[in-house]
């Protein structure tokens, strides 16, 4: 028996390396074939496994967002998404389609050229190559890029747009029950740093900002499909799907507690209305905007009631105002150092892998990561790579922009949706990108990259679609927005297979 053991145990290291080199090749296998099936797996990971233990009185496990000992310099989960990319890119060359058009690449490819040139800097300044590349810095942006092309890339027609509408509308309803059933049964979410840290007596759905991202990418699909005035034939299934995802995720994220959530869904809602002629706009903001705030007033009322310096209005930002007597607030001092370094070094920053002078004295600068992140996804950019890190995030945003805003002009019903979904995403992401760490988060950062891959993918279908037809004319969809959005009656279109659903 102990001779058995001791061969078991010897042998268990080489079986797991033929068994993932086996799973390696069914995945290639499949992604050669449907390369959408690997986007799936790969989506349904950050969209369902948490990503943070903050606030958890519970031991800190690492996780698959981890590069574990750093062998491999970043998480494996990442160099899996880079294997499907391979797959999708190498099926795409088979059949002979070219990548779809993207105007992200050029900003992405600027990001990994100046990712090189602080590694090149780093060898000269005895800096190990794990340090330069270190999420902390802002590597984690470009592992963006491979993952906006693997979606443009898997989803190429019209049923593959839509069934990832579906797919992301029911992952945001599955996360949003589970969240409202854990905060009416268990206790919700175990990470909440309010109650435990802070002893405010609330509970969270999720503490994680994307698992409210989800629930806010579900809704705007939701209320797409429910409000728009050009609408295709749906099964009943999915209008009661819709009305689902609409009140669950609305209330998700409202528990939350999180005010940049809050702040972030505020500036979706926004943008989902404006998706629709004035006078529906009127009315759903007639409709929504009264419950919406309740909501959220009785939420802020039972959170900030609790919060010492936490009144009125203004107690909103409480911690991130500047104090006329007494101790500066931690929050403005970690900004106001981080400041102070940008000042000195503006146009290099202080390195991917630098410290901001000073971190010692915020409470929860410690530790290894102590200084290599704070509370400013902007400020941290500045911070690391100066002005042209700043140039470069602005730049990728406005090419998002200026995409996002012609998809939501001319695509037709069943895509919009899946474009306004990339929007409003972006939008409540904003209060985070402006005061939170999303840069140094490998779960932030690949939803922002799904964000922003979901306008692209819904512009590269209607495009392919229109391509197919020689001499075709805008899509009668797209003409028929633009009259009920002018105020003037819809010519009827004529049916044809490309504006049924299934």
């Amino acid at each position: 028996m102990q001779n058995f053991l001791v061969v078991l145990y010897t042998s268990l290291p080489f079986a797991i390396a033929a068994l993932l080199a086996v799973l390696a090749v069914i995945g290639m296998g499949v992604g050669m074939v449907r390369p959408c099936w690997l986007a799936y797996v790969y989506m349904t990971v950050f969209f369902f496994k948490n990503s943070t233990s903050y606030g958890s009185l519970a031991a800190a496990d690492p996780g698959i967002y981890s590069r574990g000992s750093g062998v491999l310099l970043f998480p494996l989960l990442l160099w899996c998404m880079l294997g499907a990319w391979i797959c999708a890119r190498v099926a795409g060359g088979f059949r002979r389609q070219p990548a779809p058009p993207c105007s992200l690449r050029p900003w992405f490819l600027a990001w990994a050229l100046m990712l090189g040139g602080h590694v090149a800097v780093a060898s000269f300044a005895n800096v190990t190559l794990a340090q330069a590349l270190a999420p902390s810095g802002f590597s984690n942006i470009v592992w963006m890029a491979p993952l906006v092309s693997l979606l443009l890339l898997s989803f190429r027609t019209r049923a593959d747009a839509i069934a990832l509408s579906r797919f992301i509308l029911l992952a945001g309803l599955g996360r949003a029950l589970f969240g409202l059933a854990r905060w009416a049964v268990l206790g919700g979410d175990p990470n909440n740093v309010y109650a435990n840290m802070n002893a405010i007596k609330i509970k969270l759905t999720f503490f994680d900002i994307n698992d409210s991202l989800l629930c806010t990418l579900a809704f705007a699909i939701a209320a797409v499909n429910l409000f728009q005035m050009v609408k295709a034939r749906r099964a009943t299934f999915w209008i009661v799907v819709d009305w689902a995802t609409l009140l669950a995720g609305a209330a998700c994220i409202v528990l939350s507690y999180r005010r940049s959530a809050w702040i972030g869904f505020v500036l979706a809602f926004l943008v989902v209305m404006m998706r629709f002629p004035l006078r529906r706009r009127l009315q759903l903001l007639a409709a929504g905007m009264p419950l919406m705030g309740a909501g959220l007033l009785l939420a802020a009322w039972r959170r900030l009631g609790q919060t010492q310096g936490a009144g009125g209005w203004s107690g909103l930002f409480y911690d991130m105002e500047s104090h006329r007597f007494g101790a500066e607030s931690e929050r403005v001092l970690e900004l106001k150092y981080a400041l102070a370094d940008f000042v000195v070094h503006p146009f290099t920053g202080i390195g991917a892998w630098g410290r901001y002078a000073g971190y010692q004295h915020i409470s929860w600068q410690t530790g290894q990561d102590g200084g290599l992140f704070l509370h400013s996804g902007v400020l941290h950019i500045a911070l690391k790579a100066g002005l042209p890190g700043l140039i470069l995030l602005g730049g990728t945003i406005w090419a998002f922009c200026a995409l996002a805003r012609q998809a939501l002009r001319t695509l037709p019903p069943e895509l919009l949706g899946l474009a306004t979904a990339g929007a409003a995403g972006l939008a409540f992401m904003l209060p985070d990108l402006l005061v939170g760490t999303p840069f140094p988060q490998v779960r932030t950062t690949q939803m922002l990259a799904i964000c922003l891959a979901l306008p692209y993918v819904a512009m590269a279908v209607c495009r392919q679609a229109a391509a197919m037809q020689p001499g075709a004319h805008p899509p009668p969809h797209s003409l028929a927005r633009r009259a009920v959005q002018a105020g003037a009656p819809a010519a009827p279109a004529k049916p044809d297979t490309a504006s049924t659903h299934p």
